[in-house]
């Protein structure tokens, strides 16, 4: 695998110059200053290709041009929207980034309700508390309709946790879970939030698919004729949340994706992670079903618990057996070489890393910072070099 890092640009915290001294010869990365719909301009791309370039990098995966909610719902001013993206494809392509990857989740990225939960060893990870989260929905947002989403035990206990939030608890977990994400040029407060919760009152989970294939049918030629490969990061956590629909949390939602847009260039980001946060997915089956469509890898763990919360885990920790994943990505690496495929290394990067030593106490952008991240890639690279050396028979 092409082993790659996750950069939000000039101004994250940690250089090109960091990335290379971890090891990572790839650079994910995208024009965040400019991911409101609007067509993604050639030479802003060669701008931020060639600051990669200066470090001596790479930049080898989009992630993302954003999908504007227009889009997902099919109103306003979507089939322009469409127009800028196909553009926008075309751009990037042609300045030699290939990989796109992007998400179809409506209104919210990826949701935790800590970004500062405190692991035994002493360092952070990123936690979904699934109480917590419902304690927000039902008692400070106040969504509509949603005690449906919620067995009476757990509206119980959401109500006596509500109950014992101050006022800087109850900013801290609203800020987490609508008003901040790293890549994002704009935040949410309750009352718009709630007004964007309206724009899908209507559109239940086939209505949504629908809308996702319809899109995916208009843009997956214009990647064809680029030599791109699209790649739908998916739902993070892979659950429903605030009531709104999903389409990218199982197996069977991928398999429904393939069957309506079955051309190659259409196909996967692999993310164990966020897969990995719904006990249902087999993340080692999922990859070898889905191996010809994966053209990304966001490689992270989780540990999961009864209740349906999670946290991120070590990388060769929780419930995910990444060195099975690794080996499985590997081997469809060896099928892609052996039909002649001209690029056949999918590009993987460590996700969501714990936040440790000392990155404590310094800015950096949750689940982003360097010295985790450089862990996760450690290990990653320990377990490929290890499965490597078994097929090539150097160990026994």
């Amino acid at each position: 695998m092409e082993q790659t890092w996750r950069w939000f640009g000039p101004d994250d915290p940690v250089s090109l110059g960091k990335i290379r001294q971890a090891g990572a010869t790839g650079i994910v990365t995208a024009l965040h200053h400019m991911n409101q719909g609007g067509i993604w301009p050639s030479d802003e791309i060669a701008k931020r290709k060639a600051e990669v370039e200066a470090a001596g990098l790479t930049w080898s995966v989009v992630e993302s041009i954003g999908v504007g909610e227009e889009i997902k719902t099919r109103t306003g001013n979507y089939r322009e929207k469409i127009e800028n993206y196909k553009q926008s494809i075309r751009n990037v392509a042609r300045g030699g980034v290939k990989v796109i990857c992007y998400n179809f989740m409506v209104i919210t990225d990826w949701s935790r309700t800590n970004l500062m939960y405190r692991l035994p060893n002493g360092g952070y990870a990123l936690r979904y508390d699934s109480i917590d989260f419902a304690a927000y929905d039902l008692f400070i947002l106040g969504r509509a309709g949603a005690e449906a989403s919620y067995s009476a035990e757990q509206v119980s206990l959401a109500k006596a946790r509500f109950e014992a939030m101050d006022d800087a608890k109850i900013s801290e977990l609203e800020r987490n879970l609508i008003d901040w994400l790293p890549a994002r040029d704009f935040a949410y407060t309750r009352s718009t939030f709630k007004e964007m919760l309206e724009l899908y009152q209507q559109i239940g989970v086939e209505d949504l698919r629908a809308n996702l294939i319809e899109f995916l049918r208009e843009i997956t030629p214009v990647a064809e004729e680029e030599g791109a490969r699209l790649c739908i990061h998916p739902d993070d956590p892979a659950f429903p949340i605030f009531g709104l629909p999903r389409v990218m949390s199982s197996a069977d939602d991928v398999r429904a994706l393939f069957k309506g847009v079955p051309q190659e260039a259409c196909g996967l980001t692999l993310c164990t992670g966020s897969f990995g946060s719904n006990p249902k997915n087999d993340l080692v089956a999922m990859t070898k079903e889905f191996a010809p469509r994966i053209h990304f890898a966001h490689l992270r763990n989780t540990t999961r618990e009864p209740d349906g919360s999670f946290y991120e885990a070590d990388h060769l920790g929780g419930d995910t057996d990444l060195v099975a994943v690794t080996a499985a990505i590997m081997a469809e690496e060896e099928r892609r070489a052996s039909i002649g495929r001209p690029v056949p290394q999918i590009p993987m990067r460590p996700d969501h890393g714990h936040l440790l030593g000392d990155d404590i106490g310094q800015k950096s952008n949750p689940g982003y910072s360097f010295v985790g991240r450089l862990k996760g890639l450690a290990e990653l690279r320990g377990v490929m070099q290890t499965v490597q050396a078994f097929r090539e028979g150097r160990v026994a």
